[in-house]
């Protein structure tokens, strides 16, 4: 073969790859799924998933997505992905990363969770054991409705464990997907934390009074692990209630991520703690971030618990970042569900 032609065949090989890999544009949806009483709350999900549909720049809110809203679906995705944003968010919030798994070919459906989200703060009102009892709870139910949709379940990809799974969450839905995963929440952990390290961890130990005298979870609390989630991405998780056993006891493949400049959940009290007592640690940092790297830039001031979210510490390139996140996440999610 001569050099010419295998210079020839490289590139051809090469454009076939990039052919592949932008198949797909990204359709957009959003489906409402019922609550578990009559007087319940309903869920809104966002679906992003992969179509032939044209897409078109379309602002939503403070956040810009480029989808085709109702595109026809693929007639088959990869996996589904539960995506659970943090405290007081929006499914919106991480449209770069959901839009570029349905590029990938994924399902991803992101809930807003009912009574913890930009419009409805009325959850952690009811107290740390209440809020994270039902967090995972709510992710789990979007995953059963996903699954039981007679438009989506023949769709996903399916092998002999039944239909592929995995989670992404950032900040409090890092928290929800590690305990699909099977981590384990106790709530003297939080009390003890924030009675001794309060000055040291100011922002999480602020929120919703969490040093207050905190009852612990029941010594046999019902499980929150969801056994079809088979392989997690958790963001700056809220990770300091996790217990060690618990950890160490993760079997889903996880990736964890930290904002090195985190001040909203101080890396050493959670990401860290969360990556150092998994059997398999796989800690990512990303230097120079803050805590709301992870998300899109919204196109307007948000303020927060730790300043504007949109804003980035000097040198910080968000958009550069969020779209090497999405080619890792989506190459982790390859590897471990397919």
């Amino acid at each position: 073969m001569t050099c010419l032609l295998r210079r020839l065949l490289a590139s051809l090989a090469t454009l076939l790859v990039a052919a592949h890999a932008h198949a797909h544009e990204v359709g957009w949806m959003q489906i409402q799924i019922a609550g578990t009483t009559p007087d319940a709350p309903t869920t809104t999900v966002a679906l992003y998933y992969p179509t032939m549909a044209a897409p078109r720049a379309i602002a939503m809110g403070p956040f810009a997505l480029d989808v085709a809203i109702g595109g026809k679906p693929v007639d088959k995705v990869k996996a589904l992905i539960l995506l659970s944003h943090g405290i007081s968010g929006t499914e919106l919030g991480h449209s770069t990363l959901a839009q570029a798994l349905a590029r990938n070919g994924y399902l991803v459906a992101a809930l807003r969770h009912p009574g913890d989200n930009y419009q409805d703060r009325s959850l952690l009102e009811k107290g740390p054991e209440r809020y994270f009892d039902e967090r995972p709870r709510q992710a789990s139910r979007v995953i059963d409705a996903i699954l039981a949709n007679p438009a989506w379940k023949d769709r996903i990809a399916t092998d002999s464990q039944g239909p592929r799974v995995g989670a992404l969450g950032h900040s409090a839905g890092g928290y929800t997907v590690l305990a699909l995963a099977g981590a384990k929440p106790d709530l003297s952990r939080m009390r003890k934390h924030c009675q001794t390290e309060a000055s040291e961890d100011p922002i999480f130990c602020g929120i919703g009074r969490s040093g207050d005298a905190t009852p612990p979870l029941p010594a046999i609390a019902p499980s929150l692990k969801d056994e079809r989630v088979r392989a997690i991405v958790a963001m700056a998780p809220t990770g300091v209630l996790l217990t060690a056993e618990s950890l160490a006891a993760v079997r889903p493949a996880t990736m964890i991520y930290v904002a090195e400049l985190d001040r909203f959940l101080v890396p050493r009290f959670h990401s860290e703690w969360v990556a150092s007592n998994l059997p398999a640690p796989n800690l990512h940092r990303v230097p120079n971030a803050w805590h709301f790297a992870f998300m899109n830039t919204p196109s307007m001031s948000i303020p927060s618990h730790d300043g504007d979210i949109a804003a980035n510490p000097p040198g910080f390139d968000r958009d550069a970042f969020l779209k090497q996140l999405a080619v890792e996440i989506a190459a982790f999610f390859d590897k471990t569900l397919l």
